[in-house]
């Protein structure tokens, strides 16, 4: 006896492979139920957002109007109240800057000088901060107490001192005498042994096991796990040196010698009524480290972050 023909079904033809299954129903619910509840946090966010652009503004505004300044026609700056933007753009301000005024050797002093500073000072620092951090010697902790409490010494009260010592060493009106307070810094020296502690000790004496002697140690397993710190490191000497005003100003006598923002100082003073020179020198002395600070930000942030969680 034949078996009687299956019912016509009440879905239409192909509903069954159509149809969601029920993990995609879990799915697709789950995921509506993450997106309402996070709009609460999307909007609770947005006043904060919107403080920091606010504060950002804030920040940035001053740098575009002088920038704005040095693009201005002679005087145009001196009007009441004064422009936001120029209404003839011109880099007339640069050129004079340039060619009635020694800038460009100035500029050069400061390259040349932060330069050199940034080398010995990192040199010196890695070194230091290495030995405090995997070296034994005595009294190395009670050195390095020392030099952190030194850290509270506001530099200023330092330079009468460190003048006679370079007035003794003949170095008074030489770039040596400039160079001299950037061989070493207590906040370096602190940094990079906070960041050296975090490098493993086994692998610092399976190296010594191996017949590895410590300059080879120091430049083969060091420097390439500091790599981080050592370009934020570079990064502090190059700025701290770059917009050093008083030292300079104190240790050189030789017009020729100065550097670029004791040459600004006086400038300022020279062209006292000339607001868009006074910007463009001022310009020309920042954008050098906004530059760089802006090229680097990424890896000195990075150094940063790493070092306040090790160690």
């Amino acid at each position: 006896m034949s078996e009687p023909p299956p019912s016509p079904s009440p879905f239409p033809l192909g509903f069954a492979e159509r149809a969601p299954s029920l993990s995609q129903w879990e799915r697709e619910g789950g995921a509506q139920r993450r997106k309402g509840e996070g709009q609460p946090h999307k909007r609770r966010a947005l006043p904060v957002n919107v403080a920091m652009w606010l504060l950002g503004l804030f920040a940035v505004a001053p740098l575009l109007w002088m920038v704005s300044v040095s693009l201005m026609q002679p005087g145009e700056a001196a009007h009441f109240p004064p422009p936001l933007v120029p209404h003839h753009p011109t880099i007339q301000n640069y050129v004079t800057l340039f060619t009635t005024t020694d800038m460009a050797r100035f500029f050069l002093n400061s390259l040349i000088l932060a330069t050199l500073a940034t080398v010995i000072s990192t040199t010196f620092n890695v070194m230091a901060g290495y030995a405090f951090a995997k070296l034994e010697f005595r009294g190395r902790e009670a050195l390095f107490r020392w030099l952190l409490a030194a850290l509270v010494i506001p530099a200023q009260v330092a330079m009468i001192p460190l003048f006679l010592i370079c007035k003794e060493l003949g170095l008074v009106n030489s770039y040596a005498g400039v160079l001299a307070p950037s061989i070493a810094t207590v906040f370096g020296i602190f940094l990079v042994r906070q960041y050296a502690l975090a490098i493993p000790d086994e692998l610092i004496e399976a190296a010594r096991i191996d017949g590895a002697g410590e300059w080879r140690i120091f430049a083969a397993i060091v420097l390439p796990s500091l790599t981080p710190i050592l370009v934020t490191l570079a990064t502090f000497a190059f700025l701290a040196s770059w917009s050093d005003f008083l030292w300079p100003l104190i240790i050189l006598n030789d017009t020729d010698m100065q550097t670029l923002p004791v040459a600004l100082a006086n400038l300022s003073r020279e062209h006292v009524q000339d607001f868009e020179l006074m910007m463009a020198g001022a310009v020309v002395t920042l954008a050098p480290v906004l530059l760089l600070f802006l090229a680097l930000q990424r890896y000195y942030l990075g150094g940063l972050l790493a070092g306040s969680v090790k160690g």
